[in-house]
């Protein structure tokens, strides 16, 4: 009887505990959506010349402010724990947005950013400041622009140009932007929910691609 209740066990804990575990990737393979209705990007001029939109790509929104180079510190952080681990996935990209009128700015902090980062995917927009202020509103988070319509908080903004984050955070409840000037957020919130979200979207391409081989 030992015997038998010892390999019960050796072969009953392992199973229960695939089970829990594959329950629990069932039910949290999803990034909350926050919000679905934002202001599409396409009427905003990018300086590279380039079209950007949220529409078919995961966007890393950010509102850097009318003095982009005081956002350097924010920018070293996002490139080193976010872009340059997940810059190399097809359709993600991040867009800055910034006020008109920066534009020497914005190329002194591309320039500074060059030299530890490609930029092949890191797109900057401008906008007059009721624009800025419109996408930001848009949003529909609880944060704030500063008065230089910058914020040190980015966003996550799926395919289908749906805000995503974190309903119940276990420090702030619902989390709608992640903080850059915080290294532990971007550690341990933002890049499992980037995680998340490239997870969610690799699954339903498998799903779509084993429905066509049928």
């Amino acid at each position: 009887m030992k015997k038998f209740f010892v390999i019960t066990v050796l072969f009953a804990l392992p199973l229960v505990a695939y089970l829990f575990f594959a329950s629990g990737v069932n039910n949290f393979a999803r990034l909350p959506v926050l919000n679905s209705e934002i202001q599409p990007l396409e009427e905003f001029e990018s300086i590279e010349g380039d079209t950007v939109s949220f529409e078919n790509h995961i966007t890393i929104l950010g509102f850097p402010g009318s003095k982009p180079m005081d956002y350097l510190t924010n920018a070293y952080h996002l490139a080193e724990k976010i872009y340059d681990p997940y810059s190399e996935f097809k359709d993600f990209h991040f867009v800055s947005v910034v006020p008109e009128g920066n534009e020497e700015e914005i190329e002194k902090l591309k320039k500074e950013l060059s030299t530890v980062i490609g930029l092949k995917k890191w797109k900057f927009v401008t906008a007059s400041e009721e624009e800025v202020k419109q996408l930001f509103e848009s949003l529909g988070s609880n944060l704030e622009l500063s008065e230089d319509l910058s914020t040190p908080n980015v966003f996550i903004i799926d395919k289908d140009a749906k805000l995503r984050g974190r309903k119940d955070d276990e420090d702030v409840g619902k989390l709608y932007g992640y903080d850059t000037n915080s290294i532990a957020v971007l550690n341990n919130k933002m890049n499992d929910d980037v995680k998340v979200i490239l997870a969610e979207y690799r699954l339903e391409l498998k799903k779509y691609n084993e429905k066509r081989k049928k």
